[in-house]
């Protein structure tokens, strides 16, 4: 009887604030969908990337932070906010939930180092765990428009997540894995990280970007035929 292929290793590097992590997760799953028929599969470690490392936690509007960092026109951030959300709409598997971006000129824009502080906590549990995390995360923010530095924010998402709420309020009152989580960070940015999503594959194949299924498709089957 022929093993089954050993699952890819992937390494989701990412922020729970980045709109592009969004459509890019929603692609790779979608990919990974398509892909379980021919016995690929595949397991995905998220990793910590902070866009807004500096950001006070009272956070920045939207509008003005994109037209401070990317020279942006408000026109401009409203027209790539409208592409964005249909593109996160499409990507996401058709599960009956889908992901629903109301990010608008009013939104806010927040530092998320206590969330990848409450990630790295979910991952010492388990994948499938940290995953749920990571969906509650970016409705928090995308859908829900809520403050992520809040604990009483963060805690909502672990409990949504499936985790115990309690240990997740206990993990940011004490100051948990603020150490490895800096570590990681400064793994990932000198391995030539500096824009996310970057999807590393075994360690060595990088897909940049919110890329569609079909072009994380393309690349995973070609990925785990060299294996």
């Amino acid at each position: 009887m022929t093993a089954s292929p050993k699952p890819l290793q992937i390494d989701f590097v990412s922020d729970v604030v980045c709109p592009w992590c969004v459509v890019g997760l929603g692609g790779l799953e979608t990919a990974l969908g398509a892909l379980s028929a021919e016995g690929i599969t595949a397991e995905i470690h998220f990793q910590p990337f902070e866009l807004n490392p500096d950001m006070a936690p009272e956070g920045e509007n939207i509008t003005e932070h994109i037209g401070r960092k990317y020279g942006a026109t408000p026109e401009q951030s409203a027209k790539n906010r409208a592409m964005i959300r249909e593109r996160a709409a499409e990507a996401w598997p058709d599960d009956g939930k889908g992901f629903e971006m109301r990010v608008g000129e009013t939104s806010r824009i927040w530092n998320t180092f206590d969330a990848h502080r409450l990630l790295h906590w979910a991952g010492s549990i388990g994948l499938a765990e940290q995953r749920a995390l990571k969906e509650a995360l970016f409705r928090a923010h995308f859908t829900d428009n809520r403050p992520l530095p809040d604990a009483e924010v963060l805690t909502d998402a672990a409990e949504a997540a499936g985790l115990d709420r309690a240990e997740a309020a206990r993990v940011l009152a004490d100051g948990r894995y603020a150490a490895e989580v800096r570590e990681a960070e400064a793994l990932w940015r000198s391995r030539g990280i500096s824009a996310v999503p970057a999807v590393v594959v075994e360690g060595k194949y990088l897909i940049s970007g919110g890329q569609p299924a079909a072009v994380f498709k393309e690349a995973l089957r070609k990925i785990a035929g060299e294996g």
